[in-house]
């Protein structure tokens, strides 16, 4: 086990954050659906049938304000009726729907014994049984999941998480860890054909930040912190990690660790492969961890790489060792419309060549722009278009098509006087493109975004209509095919399907060397067509079959889990799987840790 930095050099206690999210989730956060109780989108409409949208309380900048344009184009586009009243969906779950536990008695004494918070009750085990994919959330709202834990359990430390293990261990028990629960890959779903009682290891209670060495710009955090937890405290003292996931308020630094995951400012920061410094994992055959703490050591196979990206399926992460960084002494935002998607591609192409990507940058396609402008409450489309464009370009603008504009967000961090040649740059090769900045107020509203559009789906749900998103990673020289193939499959599939009223559009998020990260957002009206779960995997198969035939993967950041197994073992080869499935063997031979991601386990 590496030694902590000497006390001259780290904070001198523990942090013990007050988290986000409470053993009680559902006191704070929706229980079947996404975000905070507080915050989502309330459709009201008067006695002379006038319909207003808005989004309620004061979390996020379009709070409390009407969205003149919202209703509109939810009628026109997915042909919802918004007078009538929205679909409820089911109260919280209760003892008669579900099975009780099959915990024993004498494991439950155990747990007392060991002084590990645990609970059998049943809107605990329910909302530990999902992530939040189509099929979690259509299930909490419509339905009862087939299998859930039998108890949830909240270890506080590393040391509880040794004991629970070798208990779950020594007693022929399932444990599936949980973090945040923001899982879209079905990582957190319990098999349904599981017969062993399962624990699901609630890891949000080890939300500590253990020591930080500023010599060496290193965080030793518990693996439950949640994402604006951990940079809310480190803040405070001046740093932060810059990983920011879409989810970051709400999912778990394990969790990050666990799926590989992706932050919108990994061009300055790096994903968490790189921000990863050292990484402690227990398994039911011991503790996998390195035994020094160094920047990087050539001492065979990095086995960090053996638990990033391990889904659950080999142990429990309980602490990592972080990068941190001084925070960033000026943040500025911008934007840029270009003609059309290829355009703004090949300028991402351009920018990725030159090594000039700021912290963030973001296409988004047609579609996507138009939506972000319908979820500002100005008044005027006309003028939605062309906010933040400076007078003087408003005869260039007009030289565009409405229906084939895109913009892009940046977001520049650093010192100053780097922001400020950044931006530069950045803006004479785009005028290169024809392209035209679009101000700095377009581009922070146009990244806040992000972290309010997840709420949409819960309001589609109300109104008979499902949207869902998937990502891929794929070479520069195959996006625009990939991005147009992937498009025309799903119109094609929502014909065949009988689907008439249905969105697919996309944004490029994040950039590499040798390629780019396209995000797509899919969405229908299945009203009279059937069960909306059963169409959506027909059409998002289709889709992910046609991005592996363009060259694209099977996940970027999202994970595999159960919904995205099925392509697992081609993507890393017959050998790969086999080395795979050795090194589960040995983690754990009895397989208590059956989470059935990336592979199906065999009992």
């Amino acid at each position: 086990m590496p030694p902590p930095p000497s006390q001259s050099e780290k904070i001198k206690e523990p942090i013990f954050v007050k988290s986000v999210i409470p053993k009680r989730r559902q006191e704070l956060l929706k229980w079947n659906g996404w975000g905070y109780n507080d915050s989502k989108f309330v459709v009201n409409v008067d006695e002379k049938q006038n319909i207003q949208v808005y989004f309620t309380g004061k979390r996020y900048p379009i709070g409390e304000v009407p969205l003149t344009h919202l209703a509109q184009w939810a009628i026109d586009m997915l042909n919802i009726d918004l007078t009538k009243p929205p679909k409820t969906s089911q109260p919280l779950p209760t003892e008669s729907q579900y099975p009780e536990s099959k915990i024993p008695q004498s494991i439950l004494q155990q747990l007392e014994n060991l002084g590990i918070s645990h609970s059998i009750d049943v809107v605990d085990r329910v909302v530990r049984a999902h992530g939040q994919t189509l099929h979690d959330v259509y299930t909490l709202r419509n339905s009862v999941f087939e299998r859930i834990p039998d108890v949830v359990v909240w270890p506080t430390c590393h040391d509880d998480v040794v004991k629970l293990v070798n208990l779950s261990n020594e007693n022929n028990i399932v444990v599936i860890p949980y973090g945040g629960g923001t899982a879209v890959s079905g990582a957190v779903e319990c098999p349904t054909n599981e017969p062993r009682p399962i624990i699901s290891l609630d890891t949000t209670q080890m939300n500590k930040i253990l020591w930080l060495d500023r010599d060496n710009l290193v965080a030793c955090c518990e693996s439950g912190i949640i994402g604006q937890d951990l940079e809310r405290e480190l803040g405070k003292m001046g740093f932060t990690t810059g990983h920011e996931p879409d989810s970051y308020e709400f999912s778990s630094l394990g969790g990050w660790v666990a799926t590989r995951a992706s932050g919108m400012k990994k061009n300055t920061y790096g994903n968490i492969e790189d921000l990863v410094v050292h990484v402690k994992m227990v398994t039911a055959n011991g503790v996998l961890e390195k035994n020094c703490q160094v920047p990087r050591l050539s001492c065979g196979p990095d086995f960090n790489h053996v638990i990033l990206g391990s889904e659950g399926s080999l142990g429990v992460i309980t602490e990592v060792v972080i990068k941190i960084r001084p925070l960033p002494k000026c943040r500025k935002y911008g934007s840029i419309v270009f003609p059309n998607f290829e355009t703004g591609v090949k300028f991402m192409r351009e920018i990725a060549k030159r090594r000039l990507q700021p912290a963030s940058i973001r296409l988004m396609d047609n579609e996507q722009f138009k939506f972000g402008m319908i979820l500002k409450p100005e008044e005027g489309y006309f003028s939605l278009v062309l906010d933040g464009l400076k007078k003087f370009y408003l005869t260039k603008i007009k030289g565009f098509d409405v229906d084939q504009i895109c913009v892009m967000t940046l977001l520049f961090e650093g010192d100053e006087s780097d922001v400020k040649l950044s931006e530069k740059k950045l803006y004479e090769i785009a005028k290169q493109f024809g392209a035209i900045p679009a101000g700095e107020t377009n581009g922070e509203r146009g990244y806040m975004l992000t972290f309010v559009i997840a709420y949409v789906r819960d309001l589609a749900l109300e109104y008979d209509v499902v949207a869902e998103s998937f990502e891929t990673s794929v070479p520069w020289d195959r996006a625009i095919t990939l991005d147009r193939n992937v498009k025309q499959v799903v119109t094609n599939e929502c014909k065949r399907l009988g689907i008439t009223h249905f969105i697919i559009n996309s944004r490029v998020t994040q950039t590499y060397d040798a390629g780019c990260v396209i995000y797509f957002y899919l969405g229908f009206n299945h009203k009279g067509l059937g069960d909306p779960v059963v169409l959506h995997n027909k059409l998002e198969t289709k889709a992910r079959d046609e991005i592996i035939a363009c060259g694209g993967s099977i996940s970027h950041h999202h994970g595999v889990g159960k919904l995205r197994r099925r392509w697992y073992p081609k993507t890393v080869s017959n050998v790969g799987l086999n080395l795979y499935l050795s090194v589960k063997k040995e983690l754990d031979p009895k397989n208590i840790f059956a989470t059935n991601n990336l592979v199906q386990s065999k009992l």
